[in-house]
């Protein structure tokens, strides 16, 4: 029997970066970590809910909205907004892992704000710029709400566009310094009011 060189290939181990990953000969990368996820729920949980939206239908790229319960019952309540970018180093972890999604439930009953944790594309399938372009995607989609005219309730209603801050952990700060530093060169409707770097990827 002929063995066929690409299935060897597929087995052996270019890179291992156990517990996190492993990356094979043949390109195949093994997610060790990170890939777990949670639904996003309107049952409050630590006074918060959250919902998942689509904010690029061509790339299928999805962010999770999380908001104060009681703020959520009141019509005209606006909060700071808090743009949230998960770490992993590019390569790991979701905006609804079980990691983020509880974090993100503190941070808005703590912080009293609206949240939006951005999911976007990862790599080596998806090698940078890709990643950076996805949140660029995401942040103008947030700011089509500025006028309340855009497609998500919960931002037209909620968000305060003079209070934008974007975060975010390992890669995630990153991209919030790539972004923050992007927005100012392309003079954005509105300006960023901070930004919040945990453990930056650089």
């Amino acid at each position: 029997m002929i063995s066929n060189p690409s299935n060897k290939m597929d087995s052996e181990i270019a890179f291992d970066r156990s517990p996190a990953f492993r990356v094979y000969k043949s390109g195949r990368i093994e997610r060790l970590l990170g890939e777990t996820t949670v639904p996003p729920s309107l049952t409050p949980q630590n006074g918060v809910v959250s919902k998942d939206v689509i904010y690029s239908p061509d790339k299928n790229l999805s962010l999770r909205i999380y908001l104060p319960e009681k703020v959520s019952e009141v019509t005209d309540k606006k909060l700071p907004i808090l743009i949230y970018f998960h770490g992993g180093g590019f390569i790991i972890e979701t905006a609804f892992s079980p990691t983020y999604h509880t974090f993100l439930t503190s941070a808005v009953a703590a912080a009293n704000c609206l949240a939006i944790s951005v999911n976007y594309r990862r790599a080596p399938e998806f090698p940078i710029p890709i990643p950076y372009e996805d949140s660029w995607d995401s942040l103008k989609w947030v700011l089509t709400h500025i006028t309340g005219t855009g497609p998500e309730t919960w931002i037209n209603k909620h968000g305060d566009f003079g209070k934008v801050f974007l975060a975010g952990d390992s890669a995630g700060g990153n991209i919030s310094h790539h972004l923050t530093i992007r927005a100012e060169r392309e003079k954005l409707e509105t300006v960023i009011s901070g930004i919040i770097l945990i453990h930056t990827y650089f």
